[in-house]
């Protein structure tokens, strides 16, 4: 048992990086898509296009720093579970926020296409879904600052 318990809170460790990472390469995958498909609808402005599918990209890095904030603390038996709470969720957090923010990307890029002067605007909800990102990475690292090792 004390081993599973040391197996869980490496994953915890671990978690928000990784997912941080699928969740980025869904959603950078999801805008860039959208921004192959508008580049053959104009003439230029290619650079804005591919410049904000690579916004899901910041959950991945938010992870990196989270498991280097949990590492430091050590994986315990008193530890373990704490880990394993603040990073799964975290890290499923992230990922979620880098799918539908790579959503939200797409729909800017393809409303954009054809109006380019609504860009700014139609970034907006993509920012919106970053800010929860930053919510659950704040989140990490108060409330990891609460776990003992």
């Amino acid at each position: 048992m004390e081993n599973l318990i040391m197996a869980l809170g490496w994953v915890g460790v671990f978690a928000p990086v990784a997912l941080g990472a699928v969740g980025s390469s869904i959603g950078c995958s999801v805008a860039g898509q959208a921004a192959c498909g508008a580049m053959l609808d104009v003439e230029s402005g290619y650079g804005k296009f591919i410049g904000v599918s690579a916004m899901p990209s910041s959950q991945v890095i938010y992870g990196i720093v989270i498991m280097f904030t949990l590492n430091g603390i050590g994986v315990t038996m008193k530890s373990a579970p704490g880990l394993f709470g603040i990073g799964l969720l975290t890290g499923i957090a992230l990922m979620y926020s880098a799918i539908y923010q790579g959503q939200a990307v797409a729909g800017c890029i393809n409303s954009s296409k054809n109006k380019p002067e609504v860009f700014g605007m139609s970034i907006a909800p993509a920012a919106i879904v970053e800010g929860f990102a930053v919510f659950s990475f704040v989140f990490a690292l108060v409330m990891g600052q609460g776990i003992t090792a």
